[in-house]
């Protein structure tokens, strides 16, 4: 018996709360009651919202760029399909799905056409979809080509830092070759030329209606030379690879598959 009152009692009391919650709104204004009514319906479309940005995820794409003869395609093949095909100068960009070796995690490979002509329609349109970049410098014959490397990928590191793409890995290619200079000896050369990179542009910017290039897009610090490790907004590494395999050289690119892993 004592149960079964005690069970009465608790019916008693949940009808009670309702009935006191039907008076409440009863008693509400119209305006208040709407005013509670757009909350309720503000808060579910923020939660909706929140679901729809998880469910999203993160840019799942990485950009392969350089200057033609670089090695981009050459990679992007070993990449998606592990093996060797003959490449040549790419006048398209070409997207495949690679699983990085640790992780299992699946990304967008963008291997963008090098020509000059071509380069920024291209970022245009993959840059959106990127969390990350590779640049490939041909470690062989980036001193013939400084002028071009330097301005191309001073362009890339202002527009990683206008979409938040902030891993940017420089990849020195064909270390295989005798003639071939390290990652070491690479960045030197770049932080040079991307200095004076910097200053033609900064003073075309202050022949303008700016001034100066804004703090967004000044890349290191005022009245410093130009060095990578100054770009606090961008995760910028070197790294060293080999993606030509021959009878006596076997591909080498266990460095980038590691930094593909750390990105995702």
């Amino acid at each position: 018996m004592a149960a079964a009152e005690k069970e009465r009692v608790e019916v008693e009391k949940e009808f009670n709360a309702i009935d006191s919650l039907k008076d409440t709104f009863n008693n509400l204004d119209r305006d208040t009651l709407g005013l509670l009514v757009a909350l309720l319906v503000g808060l579910i479309s923020i939660l909706l919202l929140l679901i729809f940005i998880g469910k999203r995820g993160k840019k799942q794409g990485v950009i392969l760029a350089g200057i033609c003869d670089a090695g981009k395609t050459l990679i992007f093949t070993q990449l998606i399909h592990k093996s060797f095909k003959e490449t040549y100068t790419s006048i398209k960009s070409n997207a495949g799905s690679f699983t990085t070796p640790k992780k299992k995690k699946t990304l967008r490979i963008f291997d963008l056409p090098g020509h000059e002509r071509l380069r920024t329609q291209a970022f245009e349109e993959y840059g959106k979809l990127a969390r990350a970049i590779v640049f490939v410098i041909d470690s062989t014959t980036y001193q013939k080509s400084i002028k071009d490397v330097a301005e191309y990928l001073y362009t890339l590191m202002c527009n990683a830092l206008a979409l938040k793409i902030t891993p940017i890995l420089i990849l020195c290619n064909k270390q295989d070759q005798t003639f071939a200079k390290g990652a070491k000896a690479i960045k030197s050369t770049l932080e040079k030329e991307i200095n004076v990179v910097r200053t033609t542009h900064s003073a075309a910017l202050g022949g303008s209606d700016s001034t100066s290039e804004n703090n967004n897009t000044f890349l290191g610090k005022r009245n410093k030379d130009f060095e990578f490790s100054d770009i606090h907004s961008l995760k910028i590494e070197f790294a060293e690879c080999t993606a030509l395999s021959k009878e006596d050289v076997r591909v080498e690119l266990q460095s980038l598959l590691d930094w593909l892993d750390k990105i995702v």
